[in-house]
This record gives C-alpha cells, sequence and structure tokens, in this order.
C-alpha cells in the first residue's frame, strides 16, 4: 500500500477545478445519480481528496430521507465513511502534504478552540463539531462542488464522500499510516470509531464487566468488539432480526435476545440474567423505547447507559427524574469521544496491529457505480459495510 499515493496523484490537478463522477441526491427519497460533477480547489485551511473507498451509513440514509428539516439541501452529495489520498492542499495547510493517506472525520478537531484545548473528556469543536445544518464550507459559506451546468451541491457533515474527490476542511482530514490497509481505515471515518470508542472512552469499561447491546448494526458490533477487547465477562446481544446472531457471535456475543421472542420486557429478562442487571448498556438502535429498556437493563447503584443511536423523533427522554436516583446513569456519545486528529492515528495503529477486527464488519464490496444497490442492502439491514470502490 505504501506506493498507491503515487500511483493515483498528479500535480496536473493541483489548483485547478476537477470533473469527476459523484452520487448526486436530488431529492429525498430517489435514487442517487451517479454523473459528472465540477470539484474547486481547496481554499484557506482545506484539503482535496481522492476518495478511494467510501461506504454507507444509517446516518446517510437518514439524510437521504430527509428525515428532518436539516436534512433538507437538495442537491446535495452525502456519505461521511471514506478513505482517500490528499491530491492538494489549500494555503495556511501545514500538516498534510500531497500524497499523504487520510481518512475524513465528521466531528472535526481544530485543536485551537476552547473545547479542542480543554483537559476536559470532550472531543467537541467549536466550528468543526457535528452540525446537521451545515450545507457548505466553513471559510466563505459557500460550495466547492457544482453541476456541469454551474449549479451549486451541497456538502453533508463536513465530508461529502461519495464522489471520486472532495473537498474538506483540513479540521476533518486525519493523516493515517500508508502500510494501513485503506479499505479497513474506511471503516475509522464513523462506525467502528464510534462503537468501539463509547466503550474505551465513553464508558472506560472494566475487565470483567457485563454488556447488553441493543442493535447489532455496524456500531453496535463495533461496541461488541471494544467490550470483546477490553475482556467484558459477558456481552448481550439484543435485535430484532435474528440473522444477527451469527454475525455477533462471530465477533463476540456471548448471549443473543430477539425482543419479539420474549413473553416478558427486555430489561425483566436480561435483569434474570445478569443477577439484577449488566454494569454497562449500549443503545444503537436511535428508538426512545429501546433507550429505556436499555437504561433499565442496567444494575442499580452503578449501572451506566451510553447512547449511540441517532433520534429523528421529536419525543423527549423516557424517564423520570426520580429513576435517576437509584444510581443509573445515561450519558452520550459523539464519534466515541475520539479527538480526530490527535487520537484517531493511534488507534489506527491498534487496528493494523490486529487489536481490532476491522475484516469482520466489511460484508460486501461493490463498484461505486452500485451505490444504489449498496444502499438498498442497508436498508434491508442484509449488510454491516458494503465497500464502495472509487
Amino acid at each position: 500500500m505504501g506506493s498507491l499515493g503515487s500511483n493515483i496523484i498528479s500535480s496536473e490537478t493541483v489548483g485547478k477545478v476537477i470533473t469527476c463522477k459523484a452520487a448526486v441526491a436530488y431529492a429525498a427519497g430517489q435514487p442517487l445519480v451517479v454523473e459528472e460533477i465540477r470539484v474547486d480547489p481547496p481554499q484557506k485551511m482545506e484539503v482535496r481528496i481522492r476518495v478511494l473507498f467510501t461506504s454507507i451509513c444509517h446516518t446517510d440514509l437518514s439524510a437521504w430521507k430527509g428525515e428532518s428539516e436539516a436534512q433538507q439541501a437538495f442537491p446535495r452529495i452525502l456519505g461521511h465513511e471514506a478513505s482517500g489520498v490528499v491530491e492538494s492542499v489549500g494555503e495556511g495547510v501545514s500538516d498534510l502534504e500531497i500524497g499523504d493517506h487520510v481518512v475524513p472525520i465528521f466531528n472535526g478537531e481544530c485543536e485551537k478552540c476552547v473545547y479542542c484545548k480543554s483537559n476536559k473528556t470532550t472531543n467537541l469543536c467549536e466550528k468543526f463539531r457535528v452540525n446537521p445544518f451545515k450545507s457548505t464550507m466553513a471559510n466563505d459559506g459557500k460550495c466547492r462542488f457544482s453541476t456541469k451546468e454551474g449549479k451549486p451541491i451541497f456538502h453533508f457533515l463536513n465530508t461529502s464522500t461519495f464522489t471520486q474527490y472532495t473537498v474538506l476542511d483540513s479540521a476533518c482530514v486525519v493523516k493515517i499510516d500508508r502500510e494501513a490497509s485503506m479499505k479497513n481505515m474506511t471503516l475509522l471515518s464513523c462506525g467502528v470509531s464510534t462503537g468501539l470508542g463509547a466503550v474505551w472512552n465513553t464508558a472506560d469499561l472494566e475487565e470483567g464487566s457485563t454488556v447488553v447491546v441493543f442493535g447489532l448494526g455496524a456500531v453496535g458490533l463495533a461496541v461488541v468488539e471494544g467490550a470483546r477487547v477490553r475482556g467484558a465477562s459477558r456481552i448481550i446481544g439484543v435485535d430484532i432480526n435474528s440473522d444477527k446472531q451469527i454475525k455477533g457471535q462471530a465477533i463476540g456475543i456471548t448471549d443473543f435476545i430477539n425482543p419479539k421472542e420474549l413473553d416478558m420486557p427486555v430489561h425483566q429478562k436480561i435483569r434474570e440474567m445478569t443477577d439484577g442487571g449488566v454494569d454497562y448498556s449500549f443503545e444503537c438502535a436511535g428508538n426512545l423505547d429501546v433507550l429505556r429498556e436499555a437504561f433499565l437493563s442496567t444494575h442499580d447503584g452503578w449501572g451506566l447507559t451510553v447512547l449511540l443511536g441517532v433520534h429523528p423523533s421529536p419525543r423527549l427522554l423516557p424517564l423520570h427524574p426520580m429513576e435517576l436516583f437509584d444510581g443509573r446513569r445515561i450519558v452520550a456519545s459523539v464519534f466515541g469521544d475520539f479527538k480526530g486528529k490527535s487520537q484517531l492515528p493511534h488507534f489506527a495503529n491498534q487496528c493494523t496491529k490486529g487489536v481490532v477486527k476491522l475484516d469482520e464488519f466489511i460484508t460486501h464490496e461493490m463498484p461505486f457505480s452500485k451505490i444504489n444497490d449498496a444502499m438498498q442492502l442497508l436498508l434491508e439491514g442484509k449488510s454491516l459495510r458494503c465497500l464502495l470502490h472509487l
């Protein structure tokens, strides 16, 4: 992999508009249109990268469906899990150079604001944190993408990776080792980092702990992997799709529950199985009723519930304040509480050394032209991550 960058990057495109293929969302729920677009050069503190691999996350599906007001910006280039090579850098970028192997991150790190410099456990950034309403570049409020006719195409989650070339703020680009598998590194842009980081960073799970994971998609299984690596004594997977049991067992679950097959509430079953409840529960389904079950599945006195699912519903938390007096706690985790630019390279190295099993998460591979087929696989629950080759 070491020579990959030099093989696909040419100085002939630096400073010029690039014409390339992209999958453009023109309306909510309509098939993405793979067509030629124009990609402008990077401006001050921006980077243009050649995307080699990208994959699809449920957050992309939510935006494609237009499930909230924030996701109604069209035309738009979705996508936020990818890996690629730096094609050119804008003025002021000093930590990245042409040919670097990189992954984009939707939760950026400027390394200068009060949040990035804080010693507190936070990976929020004043300027480049997750903002679903943001659809243009931070530098000038304009788009770097346009149709062949010159109409602007909006950005998505600081990244927009469903394209052969994309422009990102340098705060949202992480340099990785040239010897790392670019295919596997794609997973670190979102799903695996989010789930595994929730275990290692947010919960800081101890060896011997008991765990339940609600929702065995890619994020949920990354939680399973993180708990396995940390030495959890019991990992219970919960999903309404029994087909998830096989993949869950391959990664590390010790028990599986399908709520549809129970004659009692899930939390009651888990309390019976674990002598009063688990030490940690992780909600990865984006469902408030599931969140309540996750909360009630933890042991009173010390149980911790970590919220990971994206909740488009306007409903509020299904908890009474007095329920928190029994010692259970609930927190949320964004991008696994990883500080992207400063902490993700070390995590990438751990993955390269085999500490974390990444191959299990890639269930399908397709050419980029088949992106709508890949979307359908995820919609039907038939894939974890479908890797698209650009």
